[in-house]
């Protein structure tokens, strides 16, 4: 299990859910991870069980702590090959009722971050001689519910973003990808969801089952190794078939 050796990786959100299955499957292939999360409590005790990786706590819904924060992973890592965006949040409400402050806060964590920590990681990536970039969209990106507009505008602009920055970037030597996972059995959204609900969504998929973080950590490996070299400006469904475009 080696397929990252020798490979620097920023993780983002990286202190649970999908971003820790993510910074636990690329440590285990061999990469070095940075994990990068707002929650430093939550953060170093991740960082344990991967043997002490470095730790950066920002905000990355403000601009100056993200581009430190890509600054600071890449300069104890010793450079940087991969960047995973990973953070993300999710606010639930009616369309009726989002305010325009949780449309905003919505925006600057899911996206407007990505494209601070992208700024800040291309001179790395281009010094390495090309690298990945893999950001986190949704399947609501493509399919959004009632509920969840301004969650589901966030990653539908995600895979946009993610689109332009493989045109943009290519040339450099630098792929740009993003992964658009079903429901995940994470923290996030755990307080919205009951065990009839989790029910109907397992139902949605031809498999009969959601996904783990581990599921989606899976595509994130193939996308940030060299297994991923001809494959940028993809939105990679990991739902389990619920969507299929």
């Amino acid at each position: 299990m080696t397929r990252l050796a020798g490979r620097r990786a920023v993780v983002t959100g990286a202190a649970r859910g999908i971003g820790y299955a993510i910074a636990r499957r690329f440590t285990d292939e061999g990469a070095a991870v940075a994990l990068v999360d707002v929650d430093a409590d939550r953060a170093k005790h991740a960082a344990v069980t991967f043997a002490d990786a470095p730790v950066v706590v920002a905000d990355l819904a403000d601009p100056t702590q993200a581009h430190a924060a890509v600054d600071e992973a890449a300069e104890r890592l010793g450079g940087l090959d991969i960047l995973v965006n990973n953070a993300g949040i999710l606010l639930m409400a009616p369309l009726l009722e989002i305010t325009p402050d949780d449309w905003d806060r919505t925006f600057a964590v899911n996206v407007r971050a990505m494209l601070c920590t992208i700024q800040a990681a291309v001179p790395y990536l281009r010094e390495a001689g090309g690298g990945k970039v893999v950001n986190m969209a949704s399947m609501g990106g493509k399919l959004g519910s009632p509920g969840q507009a301004h969650y589901a505008s966030s990653k539908a602009a995600v895979i946009e973003l993610t689109r332009v920055a493989a045109m943009e970037l290519g040339p450099l030597g630098i792929t740009v990808n993003c992964i658009c996972p079903g429901y995940v059995l994470t923290e996030m959204g755990a307080a919205t969801r009951t065990p009839e609900m989790v029910a109907a969504w397992s139902a949605k998929s031809p498999l009969g089952r959601l996904a783990s973080p581990e599921d989606v950590a899976a595509m994130a490996l193939f996308l940030a190794s060299s297994d991923g070299d001809y494959c940028t400006g993809q939105a990679m469904n990991v739902t389990g078939g619920m969507i299929m475009h």
